[in-house]
């Protein structure tokens, strides 16, 4: 092994890292969404908050990623966990969404649309119920 493999190794690997970091800097700015989840969530004034939240998480579990870091929690912590973890994608989720606009074209599609709320509900709902099937059953 020469002396340049590993400096090679950590250029690519810093290059790789910067153009992701870059693509999604890139995504959550150019579509808004952080401005349009604080607007879904009524939060205006924490939108600062928001932001921090979204780069402290992505930092704090790409370096949990990349030194292999495990918490042993007890059953309930790690549900409490994944229930906020889940929140936030949903969140986020709902934020591209409306950036989006991709239930309202959705409903018009299928002819829904006097029943948008349904259409989410039923969504929302099945996607509750396929999530505690695969935590409860393994499926």
């Amino acid at each position: 092994m020469s002396v340049w493999q590993p400096i090679l190794l950590i250029v690519i690997g810093l290059g790789g890292g910067l153009a992701v970091g870059s693509g999604f800097v890139a995504f959550i700015t150019v579509l808004d969404i952080i401005p349009r989840l604080t607007q879904l969530t009524n939060a205006h004034r924490f939108i600062r908050s928001f932001e921090w939240a979204l780069v402290s998480g992505a930092l704090l579990f790409t370096l949990a990623d990349f030194f292999q870091w495990s918490a042993g929690m007890p059953r309930f912590a790690a549900s409490v966990f994944g229930l906020f973890a889940g929140i936030f994608v949903g969140t986020l989720a709902a934020g591209l969404t409306e950036a989006l606009n991709v239930f309202p074209i959705l409903a018009k599609r299928l002819g829904m649309d006097s029943r948008l709320i349904l259409l989410l509900m039923a969504m929302v709902l099945g996607k509750i119920v396929g999530s505690l099937l695969q935590w409860w059953l393994g499926l």
